[in-house]
């Protein structure tokens, strides 16, 4: 079938892709996880986000060495078809269409719709919630859910009916997320250096008191990390409309993945530097907004991660209305006839859009009765033994992360089989690292999340014999 999608974004709208999509939520709310997992160690915790944005970098280079050389319709599914053969890059293109792309887009919708709600009730303490937001109204109140659910819906409107407004959209919200990263990353560093608490000293001191005991903090740590590092390779789904995608496509991964790392870093450091990592831990990022900026600035916080959230999650969409559609440009999958079509006017594949927003809707049902309600975390297996865990429940914004990572491996493996004109450094060095690296990321999430992933493996199965029965249709 003929690619019909145009040519219609530049490198910088690329770059913002990469960076918008990947900093959103995770930064603001993952770095109180990882004080969390490692009981306030500061360098323990910056050791983490240096792992986990060293482990993606050496993906990016490598990829971005495939993206030079293979050039069709959606970059990873590409790359693993030219490298593994169809048959692996019909399962990656099922993987991310089915479970990846809509998972992470119900969860950034969920926490768009957090925060809005977070600002909204912080600004006006009468605001009405069914369920009151000192009681968790603004997590799992209805207003939440219905929410999340419009969200969902206005990201489908803007990619799938006018992708050029949509770039615009990611360039803008990438522009305004930085704007408190980097003020508290500045601000921040200078506060917990010259004030006259020196909060920055006292929590390394903290830190440096503090007896290690095993590694699984730090392998749980940099799992988290992968939720605030992920969403770079959802990029690559706009390889056909992207212009000059050979040049621009790893120009924008590499120059976005050094800005993704310095600004996590930075702004860690920052936080850090507002309040004591025990009030971190216990409150979160907005405490320290709060003791920096004061109690105006600091709730304006919880609009801009509103607006970051907003821009991962269009991001993302970009993916979700693409991924049936990466199947049916090869022949592949469900009715390809039906998810190939492409709008004359809006030059988007209209049908495959709708399929990812009804996908989202299924895994936001899931996660909010799962993850969120908790409806039936009564329901054990293997109770009394060390396997103890809830029957299906997983964490679904970090598992299919992992899981794609150890996708990934084939690719990389191929690479070095196939890439003979390349360099020894690019065919060699920067995929053996990033075998290695996502290897311990895997190795990370078996330890952090143990027994969950069991359950969600049962899922993955499923899924992918579900994948496998539309591949024999296909003859």
């Amino acid at each position: 079938m003929e690619n019909k999608l145009e040519r219609k974004y530049g490198l910088f709208t690329a770059i913002c892709m990469v960076v918008g999509i990947v900093i959103g939520s995770g930064v603001f709310f993952k770095a109180q996880t990882i004080l969390q997992k490692t009981d306030g160690n500061m360098p323990l915790g910056i050791l983490a986000w240096i792992i986990g944005g060293l482990i993606m970098i050496f993906c990016i280079l490598a990829f971005a060495s495939m993206a030079q050389k293979y050039e069709k319709v959606n970059g990873v599914v590409d790359y693993a078809e030219a490298t593994v053969g169809p048959r692996y890059g019909y399962y990656m293109g099922w993987f991310l269409t089915i479970i990846y792309y809509p998972t992470l887009t119900v969860i950034l919708a969920w926490l768009t719709a957090r925060y809005t709600l977070v600002f909204l009730s912080s600004c006006w303490p009468n605001f009405p919630l069914v369920i009151p937001a000192a009681q968790g109204g603004c997590v799992i109140g209805p207003e939440c859910m219905a929410l999340t659910m419009l969200f969902l819906i206005c990201a489908y409107v803007v990619n799938a009916l006018s992708p050029k407004f949509a770039g615009k959209f990611q360039t803008t919200t990438t522009v305004i997320k930085l704007i408190p990263l980097g003020l508290m990353a500045v601000v921040g560093v200078l506060v917990g250096l010259l004030g006259p608490n020196h909060m920055l000293v006292s929590n390394f001191a903290t830190a440096s008191a503090k007896q290690g005991g095993s590694a699984a903090p730090l392998l749980a740590s940099v799992c988290a990390t992968s939720f605030a590092y992920e969403g770079w390779i959802i990029a690559t789904s706009i390889n056909a409309e992207l212009k000059d995608a050979k040049r621009n496509l790893p120009r924008a991964l590499i120059i976005g993945a050094v800005i993704i790392i310095a600004t996590y870093i930075l702004y860690y450091l920052g936080v850090a530097g507002g309040a004591s990592v025990d009030v971190l831990m216990a409150d979160g990022a907005t405490v320290a907004f709060v003791n920096i900026f004061g109690g105006l600035l600091g709730n304006i916080l919880n609009l801009f991660v509103a607006i970051s959230c907003a821009g991962t999650m269009n991001g993302l969409m970009l993916g979700c209305c693409r991924g049936a559609y990466s199947l049916a440009a090869r022949g592949e999958g469900p009715a390809p006839k039906l998810f190939g079509q492409v709008d004359k006017e809006s030059n988007m594949p209209h049908n495959s859009a709708i399929l990812g927003l009804l996908l989202c809707g299924i895994w936001g049902v899931y996660f909010i009765f799962a993850s969120l309600l908790e409806l039936w975390g009564g329901v054990k297996a293997f109770t009394g033994t060390p396997f103890e865990s809830v029957v299906l429940s997983f964490d679904a914004s970090e598992l299919p992360i992992v899981t794609i990572y150890a996708m990934y491996i084939p690719i990389f493996i191929n690479w070095m089989r196939k890439a003979k004109d390349e360099s020894t450094l690019r065919r060699y060095v920067i995929p053996v690292l990033a075998i290695l690296g996502s290897l311990f990321m895997v190795y990370a999430c078996l330890v952090g999340h143990k027994m969950e992933n069991f359950w969600y493996l049962i899922v993955f199965a499923l899924v992918m014999l579900l994948g496998r029965v539309y591949l024999k249709k296909k003859g």
